[in-house]
């Protein structure tokens, strides 16, 4: 009985932590929870919750970091390339700003999700509490949209 309630807290956790991390997020996470057995919606309430723990940090921290680490040249290439790579994907974002976001997020294809959407929101200046709501109304879209495409493949 114990094993089974860790084993059910492992899985839980392991969803959560896969929401967190980038590029996975909660596309990847939702569809690796229902495949260890968790319920559509179980797997994205964790995979949500799991992929907003980020958000907070990136939003607040990611300018201040980046320009500390500006002052290193290697670091200067890196941040660069991330600065290009991520205002190139956001042209809806520039000209709609917190809806454009939301959509931005709200979309959950590869690229597309709170973290791109966060460094986005801090390079273009959006202010922090319309960056945080933007994001997570357009993550819970994203987490619907994954659970329900989830539940059509759990029950073909």
């Amino acid at each position: 009985m114990i094993n089974q309630i860790l084993e059910f807290a492992s899985n839980e956790i392991m969803v959560l932590l896969m929401g967190a991390m980038p590029v996975m997020e909660l596309k990847g996470a939702i569809p690796f929870g229902v495949s260890l057995g968790l319920s559509p919606i179980h797997a994205a309430i964790l995979g949500l919750i799991g992929s907003m723990i980020p958000v907070p940090f990136l939003l607040i921290l990611l300018k201040p970091v980046f320009i500390k680490l500006r002052k290193s040249p290697y670091w200067t290439k890196v941040i660069n390339r991330i600065t290009q790579r991520t205002l190139r994907k956001t042209k809806q974002i520039q000209k709609y700003k917190s809806l454009g976001l939301l959509l931005f997020v709200a979309i959950p294809l590869p690229t597309t999700g709170v973290w791109t959407g966060s460094i986005a929101a801090a390079l273009l200046n959006i202010p922090l509490r319309y960056a945080f709501v933007s994001i997570l109304v357009g993550n819970c879209i994203a987490a619907f949209i994954v659970m329900t495409l989830s539940h059509v493949a759990v029950n073909l």
